[in-house]
């Protein structure tokens, strides 16, 4: 007879979060799932909102909690959901973010080149169904849209799943953002399934506007903020000099997991054929990366060790948001600055001063919509609906350009 293991895990935003099951609770105990812990989930943002030190292991848990609550309306309002695709559901969402890296979004395109965290979740996924024995099976089918119950993957990934709804509120709870807090008790409570699909009732059309729009304030004001940008781009600045210098054979200090990312071109080929590269990835985390950058900022390359040295100590790239491109002239200007006050060579300069952009669209009309039921049975995209706020404003996208270089 399987031990009943249950576990209450006290959570400063929702409170008491249950893990009633022995499948769920041997998943969160695995150390793929507890490696969460030691990636935090805002990156670099806590350089700017010092309580931003939550991390993807806070939030998965988070998740969780909303999934539970979801499925115990649902099924209140009628909508058949067995143990199994209870259990199934919790587990996709508690697996959504298991192939992120270090610092998240931050280094997802650097430390492996064209694999997406998306795409190591999956293959975490089938190794961990595997060592589960097929416990995951239906997991698997939930996350990957395979299952006949469609409602069950909106509620993992969709433009209104419990993800989000989770990363906007504990994200304003950690860095102290009122403008991201959303009613998402109202939002769960309005939810409801027809034919087969994920819909809101059609008294909680406001709460979804409102959850979209702070979705929208949040990534201006918070994950686009221009001296988070500015921070992430230097980590992302760093790793890429220490794997030129790794590649040319140059010493550099390093954790073992670390070491295997720097000193090898890692492709999506490495995790498909060489099972080593999945289990050293999933010994890699932030304190493997800020370990190695606290060592670099002595090293005697100058570009990786002035690089460190400005972001240990939080001597931030200026960050310049613009709507329109950057211009060739403005971008040699500073770059002939950086030259004559630091000393770099012009083959370095890129390190130094570069732009980028940033880009949103709050609501995507071409994505899997969020419809609204209303009591006569008709069915609507949430921005068709007269008079909506959505359709007029918040479903353009808005796409900003900026350039990073040392204040000089």
């Amino acid at each position: 007879m399987t031990e009943r293991k249950r576990k209450i895990i006290n959570d400063p935003v929702y409170g008491f979060i249950t893990i009633d099951h022995p499948l769920i609770f041997n998943l969160v105990s695995h150390p793929y799932y507890q490696r969460l812990r030691r990636i935090h989930q805002m990156a670099l943002a806590h350089l700017v909102y010092p309580g931003a030190m939550h991390t993807r292991f806070h939030h998965s848990m988070g998740a969780y909690h909303l999934m539970s609550w979801a499925l115990q309306e649902l099924q209140g309002k009628g909508v058949h959901i067995s143990r199994e695709e209870e259990v199934a559901a919790k587990m996709a969402i508690l697996l959504h973010d298991i192939g992120h890296g270090p610092y998240s979004h931050a280094l997802e395109k650097d430390i492996v080149e064209g694999v997406s965290h998306e795409a190591i979740g999956r293959w975490l996924m089938e190794d961990l169904n595997q060592q589960m024995k097929g416990a995951l099976s239906l997991t698997l089918d939930i996350f990957n849209d395979r299952y006949h119950k469609k409602f069950l993957h909106q509620l993992v990934s969709s433009q209104l799943d419990v993800d989000r709804m989770d990363y906007l509120n504990r994200d304003s709870f950690y860095t102290g953002v009122s403008e991201g807090v959303i009613g998402y008790d109202r939002i769960i409570k309005m939810l409801t399934v027809h034919n087969g699909e994920l819909m809101v009732e059609e008294k909680g059309i406001y709460s979804i506007e409102k959850f979209i729009v702070a979705r929208r304030l949040m990534y201006w004001q918070v994950y686009l903020h221009k001296t988070v940008l500015s921070a992430e781009n230097m980590l992302v600045k760093i790793l890429c000099r220490a794997k030129e210098l790794a590649l040319k054979g140059v010493s550099l200090f390093a954790s073992p997991a670390l070491q295997y990312f720097l000193y090898h071109t890692i492709t999506a080929d490495n995790f498909e054929r060489e099972p080593d590269t999945l289990q050293q990835f999933c010994l890699l985390d932030d304190y493997d990366i800020m370990g190695a950058v606290k060592v670099w900022a002595e090293h005697e390359d100058k570009v990786l060790s002035l690089l460190c040295k400005w972001l240990i100590n939080r001597k931030l790239f200026k960050c310049i948001l613009s709507n329109e491109v950057f211009s060739g002239d403005a971008v040699a200007l500073l770059k002939e600055q950086v030259k004559q006050q630091w000393g770099v060579k012009e083959t370095e300069l890129d390190y130094f001063v570069f732009t980028g952009t940033a880009s949103l669209r709050a609501y995507n009309i071409a994505d899997e919509k969020i419809n609204i039921l209303f009591k006569d049975g008709t069915v609507k995209d949430i921005s068709s609906i007269d008079n909506a706020l959505i359709s007029h404003t918040l479903a353009i996208p808005v796409k900003k350009f900026y350039i990073c270089h040392p204040k000089i």
